[in-house]
């Protein structure tokens, strides 16, 4: 049994194609601009098979490249489940995304998937601890093994202002992220801080203004 958040159909920002995102609850991770607070706690319990059959109503939508991805929270914190769910998902022929944090390192995982999502947060190990409150020990052992096992990867970095919109953190991630598929920039935004007041929690970069999409695109030309 896996304990899940919520289930996005069609989605088509987190993976290939158009995807059924199935957000797990619970994360190891407590980062400072997380968008999705709600996800920390709660959920309801769901049957790996269960589950990946109800994913199948989805799969003419799929197409050749679209498939379910594994989200959050942090998906590899339930490790035994996801393993499982990403079976019975392959067993369906169903193409696989797991979108992680780094926050849990669970090779089984990373092998099972087609293709791992990594979010690096920071690139440097004390600012990226106090960034997200965990180590980043997990996240280079994924990174090792992706890299080891000739596995697919994309990596993620979230932009924010004054941390992690700055020239030199891009260049650091891009060699981190040597042998990924793509390397993603995406904008620091606020839209998750209504839930941050929902939860009665102090939203930790209040004041931090969105990312301006110029400055996005000035450190985009970083990675070309």
């Amino acid at each position: 049994m896996i304990k899940i958040h919520s289930i996005e159909t069609l989605g088509a920002l987190d993976g290939p194609g158009i995807r059924t995102v199935v957000f797990f609850s619970g994360c190891v991770m407590r980062c400072k601009y997380c968008h999705n607070p709600d996800t920390w706690h709660g959920g309801e319990q769901r049957d790996e098979a269960e589950l990946a059959d109800w994913c199948m109503r989805y799969k003419t939508y799929y197409g050749k490249e679209g498939g379910v991805t594994l989200s959050g929270g942090e998906p590899l914190l339930q490790q035994k489940g996801a393993v499982k769910f990403l079976a019975e998902l392959k067993s369906r022929q169903i193409h696989t995304a797991v979108d992680t944090g780094g926050g849990v390192y669970c090779p089984q995982a990373l092998e099972l998937a087609d293709l791992t999502i990594l979010d690096i947060k920071h690139p440097d190990p004390h600012e990226f601890s106090k960034l997200t409150g965990v180590e980043q020990k997990p996240l280079i052992q994924s990174l090792e093994y992706l890299r080891s096992h000739n596995k697919k990867f994309w990596v993620r970095l979230v932009c924010v202002p004054e941390i992690t919109a700055k020239p030199e953190i891009v260049k650091a991630v891009k060699e981190m992220a040597c042998g990924a598929e793509k390397i993603e920039l995406l904008p620091y935004h606020t839209m998750g801080v209504p839930k941050w007041r929902k939860l009665g929690l102090s939203y930790p970069l209040e004041g931090v203004p969105p990312l301006a999409a110029s400055r996005l695109e000035e450190l985009k030309k970083i990675l070309k």
